[in-house]
């Protein structure tokens, strides 16, 4: 990283450990947090933690697995593009002296008790520009609108999910568009299954942007998943979080792509099987 900030250890619990035996890509989200409340507790804007701060979107690539052991996880986070009412950071994440992950998140100074966002005050921002780094390369990626169309799966908010500003926390978001992107891939191609045989999905890259708040509350929200492109050995889904009494309205956005490997790690093309299955899920 050209200049990190703040650099510490994250302590990566046996629970983060998925059925493939690393650390499973939503955890990741939850080591960002952890970094970024070091980011934001090392300089004079402290107190934005506790009064009020958003996410507005989160890009992350998985580079390598994470795994539980003696070697440490180390994060390092900066910032970049500090504009009026918006700043971001961004992060690397390493293990045994190995790159495991890349990551930008953009923020947003929120007041809460209007329920809308404000502008940085010149001091908040004065620090911010003064800690700036360079702007990392980025790599968009672009995925159809749904427009209620996909593989639908509801899901419950759990009171756990919610933070201390009354929603669901930023992190939760990934937690959903995995159960839901299971659930739409093993419907389509049974063999798809999470089990641990011959054929592994890993996700490579995965980006959020969060555009409403959600709520505890007893009935229940649903994810739309489609597949928005097919390669020799990935594909890539779009996903739309969604209020199903609100007329669908879109809470969030996202975009995955997931890469074939074997038992090894080593990527391997997509069976024909499963392309064929993919490919009736593909939206325009």
């Amino acid at each position: 990283m050209d200049r990190a900030v703040v650099t510490l250890d994250v302590p990566v619990r046996w629970t983060d450990l998925d059925l493939q035996g690393h650390v499973n890509n939503t955890l990741v989200a939850e080591y960002l947090q952890e970094a970024r409340t070091a980011l934001m507790e090392a300089g004079p804007n402290s107190h934005m933690v506790s009064g009020g701060i958003v996410v507005v979107g989160h890009s992350v690539e998985y580079l390598r697995s994470i795994g539980f052991g003696e070697q440490p996880l180390v994060a390092q986070v900066g910032v970049f593009g500090v504009g009026a009412s918006r700043f971001n950071a961004k992060y690397e994440l390493w293990q045994g002296g190995e790159l495991c992950a890349r990551a930008t998140t953009a923020l947003c100074p929120f007041d809460f008790d209007a329920q809308r966002p404000r502008r940085l005050t010149v001091d908040e921002r004065a620090w911010f520009v003064e800690v700036a780094g360079e702007v990392p390369e980025s790599r968009p990626l672009s995925v159809p609108a749904l427009e209620g169309r996909g593989h639908v799966h509801p899901f419950q908010v759990r009171w756990g999910d919610v933070d201390r500003y009354g929603h669901v926390n930023n992190v939760r978001h990934f937690d959903y568009v995995q159960e839901a992107r299971i659930a739409a891939t093993t419907s389509a191609d049974p063999s798809m299954r999470r089990d641990g045989g011959q054929v592994r999905w890993v996700v490579a890259r995965q980006d959020v942007d969060y555009v409403g708040q959600i709520s505890h509350r007893m009935q229940p929200y649903a994810v739309h998943t489609a597949i928005a492109g097919l390669g020799r050995t990935s594909y890539t889904l779009a996903a739309e979080i969604v209020d199903p009494l609100a007329d669908g309205q879109v809470l969030a956005r996202a975009r995955t792509v997931q890469v074939c490997t074997d038992a090894s790690g080593v990527k391997r093309e997509l069976p024909q099987s499963t392309r064929e299955a993919l490919g009736r899920m593909l939206v325009s």
